[in-house]
Parts: structure tokens; sequence; C-alpha cells
């Protein structure tokens, strides 16, 4: 059994716990920017079919 000094030691050094959290941080921006694009090429889309509906309505009224 290892001293708790040793066990101690070997976890300050260990780099696993820092790059399980860098990795976590940028998983977590590139959530961010996705939802953020699919936002707004959503708002985009919702705008271009709430124009064709207009124009259809309008062309279709005189029939």
């Amino acid at each position: 059994m290892q001293r708790p000094s040793v066990i101690f030691r070997e976890f300050v050094e260990s780099d696993d716990g820092v790059t399980a959290i860098e990795y976590a941080l940028l998983a977590g921006l590139i959530a961010v920017v996705i939802v953020l694009a699919v936002a707004s090429v959503g708002a985009g889309v919702n705008s271009l079919f709430t124009r064709v509906s207009d124009q259809v309505t309008a062309a279709t009224s005189g029939i």
C-alpha cells in the first residue's frame, strides 16, 4: 500500500484531469457555437418560408 503523500504527489503531477477538463470546455464551446449557428440559420429559414407563404397567398387570392 502506498503512503498518502505518494498518492497525493502522483495526483498533482498527473495531467489526466487537466486534459479532461480542457476537452470538456472545448466541447462546451463547440456546443454553444453550434446552437448559435442553428438559431441564426433557423431564423433565416423561417423568414424565407414566411415570404414564400405570403407570395403564394397573394398569387392564389385572385383565383
